[in-house]
């Protein structure tokens, strides 16, 4: 948990109506209402000083579409209190990706100021008030606000008191290197599909032998590459306990 003992998440968007609906919904909404993170939105926009309020402009040497200038978005940026610690994110393609521990290791920050890019991007001098670069994946959406809300709700969910089982997240899908287990619920039969005996047997380790099991082959099967990592870790830490 953040020092402060509550997240601050500070968001620059030119739409930041894009976030009303979902920080006002489901497990996210609740956590926002409980001050278990807090988020402001600030749009660089309001910070602009021409008449027409501008925040774009065309590149030097030519090209295809507009640039967000560096000026209002410092001023956006520079406006922010500073916490201890503090990370400043600009969601971009180019950055690394979104990943499961990366979203652990912010969540125990103080402070997460994200940048929204728009149209062809941000002009290059952003990158002097920025930290991190996050990308949500290997393509291009048309707009930053879609991987910044992702990347806020898998901080959120990650503090304590906003899922209601805090073991639930131990189990979940990425957390111990390996996919989700399949999962079933009533009733025992379904059409042709009945739910597989050992998850009925009442037998606790049995069941934590299976699960860990249909992991281990969900993961080779579909995620090759996350197995090859997982199988990597697994057999370095054997080694260093053989040490």
């Amino acid at each position: 948990m953040p020092i402060n003992d509550r997240l601050r998440i500070d968001v620059l968007s030119l739409f930041p109506d894009f976030f009303s609906s979902p920080l006002n919904s489901g497990l996210l909404g609740k956590a926002l209402a409980k001050q278990i993170a807090e988020v402001h939105l600030v749009n660089p926009r309001d910070f602009t000083t021409d008449k027409h309020r501008r925040v774009d402009d065309e590149p030097y040497g030519g090209g295809v579409g507009m640039l967000i200038k560096p000026e209002p978005v410092f001023a956006a940026v520079e406006s922010l209190p500073i916490l201890p610690r503090r990370d400043v994110i600009l969601m971009t393609p180019q950055g690394e990706p979104l990943k499961q521990p990366l979203l652990r290791e912010l969540a125990t920050y103080d402070q997460l100021v994200i940048i929204c890019g728009h149209y062809e991007g941000v002009d290059e001098r952003v990158l002097n008030l920025v930290t991190r670069e996050v990308s949500l994946g290997d393509f291009v959406l048309t707009c930053g606000e879609i991987p910044a809300l992702a990347l806020i709700n898998g901080v959120i969910r990650l503090l304590p008191g906003t899922v209601g089982k805090e073991e639930s997240l131990k189990a979940e899908s990425f957390e111990a290197g390996l996919l989700d287990y399949p999962q079933y619920t009533r009733p025992a039969k379904f059409r042709d599909w009945e739910v597989p005996e050992v998850l009925r047997s009442g037998n606790h380790a049995e069941i934590a032998r299976w699960r860990h099991e249909q992991q281990i082959q969900k993961t080779r099967l579909r995620r090759p590459d996350i197995y090859a990592e997982w199988l990597e870790d697994s057999e370095s830490q054997s080694n260093n306990f053989e040490n």
